[in-house]
């Protein structure tokens, strides 16, 4: 069974309202070719993107998503059998390229836009702080969740619009280029190397990401592992590496056997030379600062949350931010099955942990919509990791777990509301004899309140 939505816009209205930014409305762009030159120490990307769209709305004129200091040189356009479309201007304004055509594209055409650019890539700035691409020490990073995506290619930066990539980045000699997908080969020439990497399955903007640094690689599967981990690592950190993230293989393991096959070939982890507050995540690979590898095993908490959002929020992406605990909460959920399986703790003793700890907290989160401010605030986070455990107490562990793998499964690769997680739960509810009402009002008290409901407690 598999659910896939494609939208003709990704939700009612023009405006994103927890980034505020305006949706590129006409169109879907299907893939995204990336061929990007990176000079490390002027901070100097150029290149040129080559995207294939179609059109649902006749389109005279189109926007997307772009940085105004990365600055389009050239834009050009080609339909269908490589007809020719003439694009009569574009220009750039307040964080949008706008393209406009000789003649109006009649609706349901297939075409091609191929945009040069140049500049210093920076990090946006957001009611969330700076996101995007990130100067290092000694290389960079990107991590755009939710609207960074810019900050370095142009793009329609919505998370419902997945499409296909393929990235050829070249780097100067000695730095690794990381990104995700599969790796595809090198080719080194002079002082530089291209890395090439296409990706498999469809990715939303915010997880597309680019890791350069003067990195070791390592393994941490075995050769009859059925997924390949492959590690990237500063040499100074390889020790601390090695036994902080001991037990990453283990995780995949778990996480396989209770979530369903891992979504993607292989799961890549990066250690930064930098310090970075928290881990960072993107399709296929996570990001973490040199602090999470200092060999004192203070961070399994954070490498299983990584992790586990591979299946949350990479293969089953949110269709809009307002359901961003979807995300979250079944990563902090995921935390707490890790502990369980690994280690014996049952998920009900960390649930009621972190339960009290909301009690001492203001009641002002909304689960359902938490609105910009809170969408990655705490609460949201452990409220929402419940409310996945008071689903469990009420479809006891053989329901729970044949729910959530259907649910996995339905949405593979594509996007989930609240709704598409409702309907598992109803339809194992009704397998099990278990009155919908009952789930009903856990929905309602857990996601629609801002009160704090009882802990949940198991079904007799």
């Amino acid at each position: 069974m598999t659910r896939k939505r494609l939208r003709s816009t990704p939700v009612p209205g023009t405006r994103d309202k927890y980034t505020g930014i305006d949706f590129n409305l006409g169109f879907h762009i299907r893939s995204y070719e990336l061929d990007l030159a990176y000079r490390v120490s002027p901070n100097h990307l150029s290149g040129t993107a080559t995207l294939q769209l179609d059109n649902y709305l006749p389109l005279a004129s189109m926007t997307l998503d772009l940085a105004d200091n990365l600055r389009v040189q050239k834009v050009n356009a080609t339909g269908t059998a490589g007809t020719s479309i003439k694009v009569s201007r574009f220009r750039q304004s307040v964080g949008k390229l706008r393209i406009s055509f000789a003649e109006e594209i009649p609706v349901d055409q297939e075409f091609t836009l191929q945009i040069r650019y140049a500049g210093n890539p920076q990090p946006l700035r957001t009611a969330w702080g700076e996101i995007g691409w990130e100067e290092l020490d000694n290389g960079a990073l990107v991590a755009s969740q939710p609207c960074g995506a810019p900050s370095w290619f142009p793009c329609d930066d919505t998370p419902d619009e997945k499409a296909y990539y393929d990235f050829r980045i070249s780097a100067d000699n000695p730095y690794t280029v990381i990104t995700n997908g599969e790796f595809l080969g090198r080719r080194a020439a002079g002082s530089r190397t291209t890395w090439h990497y296409r990706t498999e399955h469809p990715l939303a903007s915010y997880l597309a990401t680019i890791q350069v640094g003067e990195y070791e690689t390592l393994m941490l599967s075995t050769p009859d592992s059925q997924v390949p981990i492959h590690a990237y690592v500063p040499p100074s950190r390889r020790q601390g590496f090695l036994a902080d993230f001991r037990e990453q293989a283990q995780m995949m393991e778990v996480f396989t056997h209770l979530f369903g096959p891992y979504p993607f070939t292989r799961y890549s982890v990066v250690v930064t030379e930098d310090v970075l507050e928290i881990p960072l995540e993107a399709q296929g690979l996570s990001i973490f600062g040199s602090n999470h590898a200092s060999g004192k095993g203070e961070w399994n908490r954070l490498i299983a949350h990584e992790l586990a959002h591979q299946w949350f929020g990479n293969s089953l992406g949110v269709a809009q931010w307002n359901d961003i605990w979807l995300n979250e909460g079944m990563a902090c959920y995921a935390e707490w099955l890790w502990d369980e399986q690994a280690h014996g703790i049952p998920a009900e003793q960390s649930a009621r942990r972190h339960y009290r700890g909301l009690l001492l907290k203001p009641r002002t989160v909304l689960l359902a919509d938490p609105g910009t401010d809170l969408m990655f605030d705490d609460r949201v986070y452990k409220r929402g990791a419940i409310t996945i455990h008071a689903i469990r107490c009420l479809l006891g562990d053989e329901g729970f777990f044949r729910m959530l793998r259907r649910y996995v499964a339905a949405s593979r690769h594509a996007v989930v509301e609240a709704v598409d997680l409702r309907s598992e739960v109803l339809h194992v509810c009704r397998e099990l004899n278990i009155p919908t009402q009952e789930f009903e009002d856990l929905w309602h008290s857990w996601l629609n309140e801002k009160s704090l409901p009882r802990f949940p407690q198991h079904r007799d």
